[in-house]
Order: structure tokens, then C-alpha cells, then sequence
């Protein structure tokens, strides 16, 4: 059972990561790979402000604004620099490295002994493993909340427009750069808070905890659209949630099947494809089945 509770809040702390890639890889159209910096970046702030006595809470919202900041940067390199968009991203998640060595003072910090948000006494109070699944129910039902409701806004609408369609977008009078560089900042500065939340949650920070991440945010969206099917977009956000939740359960039950930890990113890698080419797999084993069904039937 505390296994089972376990995945679930740690399913929901995650799913913070996926609903914030939403912003970008779904909605914008943009394919953000500042996300394996931003991720460490919101967790090595968090950490060192936290080991100099600063307020958890306070500590979280330095996180989001560190993240939001290295979204800013790959904005104005992409839309003012005119780089590509996955080398802006690279780059920034490049930057990250160091900034996060010089953040921490070294490869890991840790948070033994500090006050974290988990510290808090009446999550203290709660069974094992359901201090996560508070925090982490609040924490992404707040976020999805505020964003279906931005996205009804005019400027929302905007932001989606500028990712279906750039062109018409600007022919309606729409900045798309500034709805780029918006997009970019408020996913970059969700998974900066992600990293907060995650890093109180080990009780840690590592420079290499932002490897392959962007695996697993993916994963959390391939599978909510999978499982779910068509959804209009509020929905497709709390499927994000979900589909966290079963990729987390999808991992407890290959590690019960003897797999070792250190294959996770591997067994993220191909959880993924395989949901990815589902569409197409399913199309192949319906035309097969046709096919056999006709076979029969001419040989009656």
C-alpha cells in the first residue's frame, strides 16, 4: 500500500514538470530543451537559499523565478537572436550547468536537518507518503486552475493563437514574439517550481537530476492523450496529471519485474516510444485484422 502512495505522489509532484511542458511543447509548438536546466537550476536555488535559513516557501518562488529566467533567456536568443530553437534551448540548459556548480558551491547540496515544506508539522502528521500526495495535489490542481484560466483571457487566447498559427497570428496584430517569450518564461518558471517542490521531497539537489527529465514530462502527456483520447484543452491539462499517475505506476510495476534503478531513463525512453507509435501500431493491427477476417471469409 505506501508503495501505491508513493507512486501516486510522486506522480503528482511530477505531473507539475508535464503540465508545464504543455505550455510549450503542445500549446506554443515549441520544442524547449531548456527544461533539463531550468529543472536542476529551480532545485539548486531552492536548496541554497533553504541552507541559509530562507523561508521553504520563499525559497519556492526564488525557484520559479530562476526557472522563469532561463526561460526568458532562450526566448531572446530564438526570437531576438534568431538561433534555432532547439540550439536556444541547448544553450540555455548548457549555461545551467555551471550556473548550478556555482548555485550549489558543488555537484550536490542537501538538506539535512533544514526546514523544507515537508517539514511543515501537519504534513508531519499524515501517514508515510501522504505528505507528497499533499503537496502535490495542491500544488498542480493551483497551477492547473490559474492556467485554464489565463487561457480564457484574451492574452491566453493570443498565446494559443501565436502556436496553431504565427503567421496569422501576427496578421491579427498579435506580438509573437512576446507570446513566445511569455510561453517560455511561465513554462521555464513551473519547472523551476517543480525542481523546488522535488528537491524538498529527496531532500536534495544534484547537477545531474535534470537528465533526462524531459522524458518523463513527455511521457506524462503522451500518455494522458493516449489513455484518454480527444479532450478539449482543459481537459488534455488535468489528463497531463493523470497521465503522470499511470506512468508512475507503469515504472513500480517494472522495477517489481526485477529491473534495477539504474534503468529508469532507458525504461522512460521506451514507455514513451511505445506510446508515441501506439497510434501507429493500432492502425497496423486493425488493417491485419481486417485482412485475416477477409482471408477467412474467402476461404468459406
Amino acid at each position: 500500500m505506501s508503495m501505491i502512495v508513493s507512486s501516486i505522489g510522486q506522480g503528482l509532484l511530477w505531473a507539475i514538470l508535464g503540465v508545464a511542458l504543455f505550455l510549450t511543447f503542445r500549446i506554443l509548438n515549441f520544442p524547449d530543451m531548456t527544461v533539463e536546466g531550468t529543472f536542476p537550476l529551480g532545485a539548486a536555488v531552492t536548496t541554497a537559499v533553504i541552507t541559509r535559513g530562507v523561508s521553504p516557501f520563499l525559497a519556492c518562488i526564488l525557484g520559479f523565478i530562476a526557472g522563469a529566467i532561463a526561460g526568458l533567456l532562450t526566448g531572446l536568443l530564438y526570437t531576438k537572436g534568431k538561433i534555432p530553437i532547439l540550439l536556444a534551448g541547448i544553450l540555455v540548459m548548457t549555461a545551467c550547468l555551471s550556473i548550478n556548480l556555482r548555485i550549489m558551491g558543488g555537484s550536490n547540496i542537501s538538506l539535512l536537518g533544514k526546514q523544507t515544506i515537508f517539514s511543515n508539522h501537519f504534513l508531519e502528521s499524515l501517514p508515510k507518503y501522504f505528505d507528497s500526495v499533499f503537496v502535490g495535489l495542491v500544488t498542480v490542481a493551483v497551477i492547473t486552475i490559474l492556467l485554464m484560466l489565463f487561457l480564457q483571457t484574451e492574452l491566453g487566447q493570443a498565446f494559443i493563437a501565436t502556436g496553431d498559427n504565427p503567421m496569422m497570428a501576427r496578421s491579427l496584430g498579435i506580438n509573437t514574439d512576446s507570446m513566445t517569450i511569455t510561453g517560455l518564461m511561465l513554462s521555464n518558471g513551473i519547472i523551476g517550481l517543480g525542481g523546488a517542490l522535488i528537491s524538498q521531497s529527496n531532500g536534495y539537489a544534484d547537477i545531474n537530476m535534470g537528465i533526462g527529465i524531459i522524458v518523463i514530462a513527455l511521457a506524462s502527456i503522451i500518455i494522458g492523450e493516449v489513455v484518454f483520447g480527444e479532450l478539449t484543452l482543459n481537459q488534455r491539462l488535468v489528463a497531463v496529471t493523470l497521465g503522470s499517475i499511470i506512468y508512475r505506476f507503469v515504472i513500480l510495476i517494472v522495477l517489481q519485474l526485477g529491473f534495477s534503478t539504474n534503468d529508469l531513463n532507458l525504461l522512460s525512453a521506451i514507455i514513451l516510444a511505445l506510446c508515441l507509435m501506439s497510434p501507429v501500431l493500432g492502425k497496423k493491427l486493425r488493417l491485419t485484422k481486417v485482412l485475416t477476417q477477409g482471408g477467412i471469409k474467402n476461404a468459406k
